[in-house]
Parts: C-alpha cells; structure tokens; sequence
C-alpha cells in the first residue's frame, strides 16, 4: 500500500505563512504539516508514501531530501495546481490508482490511529474517513451517510442531509473503481475544477464507498487558518 499526500496548493487562507512557504510545510506545534502526517503514514505500517506538490515545490523536495523516517517518499509535481482544484493532484499520482492506497489532503493532522484505521479497514473497494456532524462548520465538506455506507458529498450538500463531514482521507484496497471515477470526474465539463471529493460522491452514486467514522474521541484538525494552528496548541499544549 502507498500513502499519496496531495500536498499542491499555497494555502492563501494562511497568509501570510504561506507567502514563501508552501503550505504542507507550515509547522504546526514545531512540526511541518507534512511530517505529522508521514509519521502517521509510518505508524500506520506504510512504508512508501507518494507527495504530489506544486507551490514551491522546490521546497518540499529539498525538505523531503532531508526526511529521515522509514518511509521511502517520491514527490510528483502537479503543473496545473493553480490552474485547478484538487482534483488536478490525484490526476497526476493516477498511476498509483489501481494498487492499494490511502490518500490524504496535506494541510490534515490527525491521531496515527485513524489512518490506521482505513488501512486496516478490510471492506473491499473504496473507503472514506468521517466525523459525525454535530454542527456544520462553513468549510465543512459534508457527507451524507447511511448503514455505514456514504451516500452523497459536497461542500454544497443539503445540511438537512448531512450526518458526517469529511476527514478528506480515502482508502482502497485496489481495483479499478476510483480510477476509474477520476477519468469521468474530470473529464466532465469544468472537471478539472472539481474537489477531488467529487470522485467519491461518483462512485457514492452507485453504493461503492464505504464509511469510516472516527471515534469520538479521536482528534484530527485542517489547518487552513493561523487559528487553527493556535488551537492545536491549545489542545496539545505545544
């Protein structure tokens, strides 16, 4: 299995911080974002972890050359992320698609254990990783979920639907379902615009994803805001 990071954007909602940084590099409690989430990737029992950059990706590969964990990493750059949305990223790592992975927006920190958990999540096909809904955030990409099994996705989603949000983490044990979905998705008029959540409200459609919801007590933050930074200090005391 690989982990495939989708790690291309700046971040603008984090400006200044991500002026001259790349957004997977902002640390977070004296860590980049990135390196929370290859320690996860390792404590999960991955061993090679695929990171798709675009802004500065100068830096990420000169970071990723320092990288010292048991995880082997392979950057690919995305030419056309500021010309698309995330959608692009998972497009450029399509090679990867039909083998077992675990794919994860790369501005995520999370406990090790909820990676692990879709990993080790033996369903077959594709999987996504929920949070139970109590309140809509405005950033929230909603997700409609029913005996375990995702429904609908979008950040558009009638909230009155809506019993989960989306960790934007997605697991597959292979096969060709997902890939296929993406050639679909972004082949469609003003595809290469979409979130790459698109591809799973797809196969959604035809009852292939399964879901995996966090415990309750499991913590896992988007950095998007210099405030959200602030509150995993808070929480984590660092």
């Amino acid at each position: 299995m690989k982990a495939i990071i989708i790690a291309a954007g700046q971040g603008s909602r984090l400006l200044p911080l991500t002026l001259e940084t790349p957004k997977c590099l902002v640390p977070v409690g004296g860590r980049a974002i990135l390196d929370h989430q290859l320690r996860a990737v390792e404590q999960a029992g991955i061993r090679h972890a695929v990171v798709v950059g675009g802004y500065r990706v100068e830096q990420i590969a000169e970071h990723l050359a320092r990288h010292g964990g048991a995880v082997a990493t392979d950057l690919i750059f995305n030419p056309f992320w500021a010309a698309g949305s995330s959608i692009g990223s998972v497009w450029a790592a399509r090679a990867c698609l039909n083998d077992p992975f675990v794919l994860m927006n790369g501005d995520t920190v999370f406990d090790a254990g909820i990676l692990a958990a879709a990993v080790n999540d033996e369903r077959r096909g594709v999987k996504l990783v929920v949070d139970t809904l109590d309140e809509p955030e405005p950033d929230d990409m909603l997700v409609e979920v029913a005996s375990n099994r995702v429904r609908a996705v979008g950040k558009t989603l009638d909230t009155a639907r809506a019993t989960h949000r989306s960790l934007g983490v997605v697991a597959s044990k292979g096969g060709g379902a997902y890939a296929d979905a993406l050639r679909a998705v972004i082949g469609a008029a003003d595809g290469i615009h979409a979130f790459h959540h698109a591809i799973i409200d797809r196969l959604a459609g035809v009852d292939a994803v399964a879901a995996v919801t966090v415990p309750r007590d499991a913590h896992w933050q988007e950095i998007d805001r210099p405030d959200d930074i602030e509150r995993w200090r808070r929480e984590h005391g660092a």
